[in-house]
């Protein structure tokens, strides 16, 4: 699945090429996971305004409202200035003056979804649960001491849920576990205001890495160019059950926690 890193990615790779450009056709292809919620010759003619990110959704401003978009589990964007006819998984073009951008998804869990505004309509909703970004300032130890307090689930399923902060996923929750220290199977309310100090801290570099390295590219993600991403392959723990850790050289272990693989080194992460 696309995570904050991979979307963020995907969202460089286009945002300034399509800065300003007038929309000139709408194409839906099968139905995804949410309608459209307005007629597609509605965004003809309109200019695209600065594109941002919020958790894992991207906001496509307009002259008159916006496009949220989601990559679901497997989806991925394409903006290119020549397109060939659409395939099976290519679910929605967004034909502009300056390419095309397309987003294909095999499993279609991705959405398009217009909204009058970000803070209105469908977007204000969709977004409403999301946590802090895992760059802001108010992201701190703090924060994360405070909201941890009466949580009894394990620590990694609390940072997986998004609503105390964005972005970690999967393999980032594990590696930045392993950068804290912190046993992923520790309950949340027992992490002290230490541990919650090096633990926030461990969230925001591991995030950085991954975008410094273009996200991970474990099945087909690919940024808006086509580029692969490079994270996984500098991963800590995550992917590399049974080998040697890299601080201590103990043996990694894979558990499952909520239906998700878990990586971790029991000698150097302590609950």
């Amino acid at each position: 699945m696309p995570e904050l890193p991979e979307v963020e990615v995907t969202r460089l790779s286009f945002a300034e090429r399509i800065r300003g450009a007038r929309v000139e056709a709408v194409r839906l292809g099968k139905p995804l996971r949410w309608p459209l919620g307005c007629p597609p010759e509605t965004l003809v003619a309109q200019a695209v305004g600065e594109v941002t990110r919020r958790g894992k959704y991207l906001w496509l401003p307009l002259e008159r409202g916006g496009l949220l978009m989601h990559l679901g589990m497997s989806g991925s964007l394409a903006f290119d200035p020549v397109v060939g006819l659409p395939g099976p998984h290519d679910h929605f073009d967004l034909v502009t003056a300056r390419g095309t951008l397309r987003l294909n998804d095999p499993r279609r869990f991705g959405a398009v979804v217009w909204s009058p505004a970000l803070d209105a309509g469908p977007a204000a909703t969709l977004l409403a649960g999301l946590g802090l970004e895992p760059f802001d300032p108010a992201f701190d130890g703090a924060h994360l001491h405070a909201a941890l307090r009466g949580r009894r689930v394990a620590i990694k399923q609390a940072l997986l849920g998004g609503a105390i902060v964005v972005g970690a996923g999967n393999i980032y929750a594990c590696e930045a576990l392993f950068e804290a220290g912190i046993d992923p199977r520790t309950r949340s309310d027992r992490l002290s205001r230490p541990r919650c100090d090096r633990l926030a801290k461990a969230v925001r570099d591991t995030l950085a890495r991954a975008l410094d390295l273009g996200g991970s590219t474990l099945r087909n993600f690919s940024d808006a160019h086509g580029m692969a991403g490079q994270f996984q392959l500098h991963a800590r723990v995550y992917g590399r059950e049974g080998q040697p850790c890299v601080r201590c050289n103990g043996t990694i272990r894979r558990i499952v926690q909520g239906q998700r693989a878990t990586f971790f080194c029991p000698g150097c992460q302590r609950r």
